[in-house]
């Protein structure tokens, strides 16, 4: 596929994103989400979503549908409750992944529940990121899955989050329905580096801190690259720094 599309370099900063703004939540969107559309950004590969949330204590998205989508979950900071409508409930933290398979339809809420975990009420935001990918195929039975990889992370390299891909049988944390991605992880201290995967699409995501970019220069929290029929440059942070990198080899149809 990589030999039919043009190797590009495509960095998005962080204050070009569309922002939605309420009293309970600060989200901003990587590609066209809600009322905000473009219809130049509405994917990069097979990445759908990127929104980058803080919600308020106490509060959050309410019983609301999802369907035909993979949805994984990266919890930054604090703590965000999942419940859903096949009876799976859980704690999302900083270094537990979580997928949710949407398939032929599901109701889930997540909240701001973080003194749960204390038993005493908190008054800290929770801070995410949500990815949603679209599957391989339509209308599969719902599913959720979550597994910590906190220890995974302390070695500075880029860990798999989620995958379909063969090549991470048996590796990746969790598994989603789509073998042509694979979603990875890094926190790196300063100086500390890692290789993007080669593939027809991967985008970067500098979730938190600044890291400089092999060929392009510095990049802050926020800011994103999208990488066409490219790959393998260096990564490296200048302040301490989580990314995430979606590995995809294959993009929407149409």
């Amino acid at each position: 596929m990589s030999t039919l599309l043009t190797p590009r370099v495509d960095i998005r900063r962080s204050a070009d994103r569309f922002a939605t703004k309420i009293a309970w939540l600060d989200s901003k969107h990587s590609f066209s989400f809600g009322h905000h559309y473009d219809q130049d950004n509405t994917h990069h590969g097979l990445l759908l979503v990127n929104n980058d949330d803080v919600v308020r204590p106490g509060t959050g998205f309410d019983t609301h549908p999802h369907r035909d989508m993979e949805i994984v979950t990266w919890v930054l900071q604090g703590s965000l409750v999942h419940q859903d409508s096949t009876g799976h409930s859980g704690i999302i933290y900083p270094g537990l992944a979580q997928r949710m398979t949407a398939g032929r339809g599901i109701l889930h809420s997540e909240k701001n529940d973080s003194w749960r975990l204390e038993g005493e009420k908190h008054t800290d935001p929770v801070h995410f990121v949500q990815m949603w990918v679209v599957p391989d195929e339509a209308r599969v039975t719902p599913g959720y899955e979550q597994l910590e990889i906190d220890a995974e992370l302390l070695g500075g390299g880029l860990v798999p989050v989620a995958s379909g891909m063969d090549k991470h049988d048996g590796e990746a944390a969790i598994r989603i329905r789509n073998r042509h991605a694979g979603l990875y992880a890094a926190r790196l201290q300063p100086g500390g580096s890692v290789t993007l995967p080669d593939a027809p699409f991967v985008h970067l995501f500098v979730a938190r801190g600044a890291v400089d970019l092999e060929g392009s220069g510095p990049l802050g929290t926020g800011d994103a690259v999208r990488f066409t029929a490219t790959g393998g440059q260096r990564v490296t942070a200048t302040e301490p720094a989580e990314i995430l990198v979606w590995e995809m080899h294959a993009t929407i149809a149409g």
